[in-house]
């Protein structure tokens, strides 16, 4: 298959999956060591044991800008096109054991999703607090939160230094009646505590 996108993918965004990524990052994961051990020949169920692995996510890195495993594993993933319902089973993760497998597939849908399966699958992620490493441009591990993640994913331009397509605002979803208005967990822990308040 080489470094070419399945043929019965489609398009994403109106183009080749694997264009998402900008074509210099592209050429520098297919030229990583990591790319050329680990991710040749994977499938996708083969990828879901490489995904159980990684240990941090992020972007490039270094003077070389080297990319990180969990970016070639995304672009692998581009490659492959796997159905929607499997990548909402990397997102849903109910044990809460693999939480880089989560950020993979939330991750991989901002970048083919519709705003629409954006706000829908990940929006539920807020409630995730559980730490992540991150590891920055210099190659050194930063702390974060997946919810810090996933509301980078919904609201930021560039994230793991790859240009996100543009979303459309929730609230103009909410609008054209394509997704129902956003109820936090806070507020009802808000409403919970006012209603014992009153008692």
């Amino acid at each position: 298959m080489a470094n070419r996108t399945v043929k019965d993918a489609g398009t994403a965004h109106g183009t080749n999956p694997q264009h998402l990524i900008e074509k210099i990052i592209r050429n520098r994961i297919y030229e990583t060591l990591y790319w050329k051990e680990h991710c040749f020949a994977l499938t996708a169920a083969s990828l879901l044991d490489k995904a159980v692995e990684l240990d941090h996510v992020g972007g490039v890195y270094g003077g070389m800008i080297k990319p990180t495993p969990f970016l070639c594993l995304t672009l692998k993933l581009l490659q492959l096109a796997p159905e929607k319902e499997i990548i909402l089973e990397y997102i849903k993760d109910d044990e809460l054991e693999f939480k880089y497998l989560r950020a993979l597939g939330a991750f991989y849908l901002r970048l083919v999703g519709t705003p629409v399966d954006c706000y829908k699958y990940l929006e539920p992620l807020y409630n995730d607090f559980r730490k992540i490493r991150r590891m920055n441009r210099n190659g050194q591990f930063e702390l974060t939160h997946m919810d810090e993640f996933i509301d980078e994913l919904i609201h930021e331009s560039r994230v793991c230094d790859i240009a996100l397509p543009r979303v459309t605002a929730r609230y103009t979803l909410e609008l054209v009646d394509q997704l129902e208005p956003r109820i936090s967990l806070l507020e009802d822990e808000d409403d919970d505590d006012s209603d014992d308040s009153d008692d």
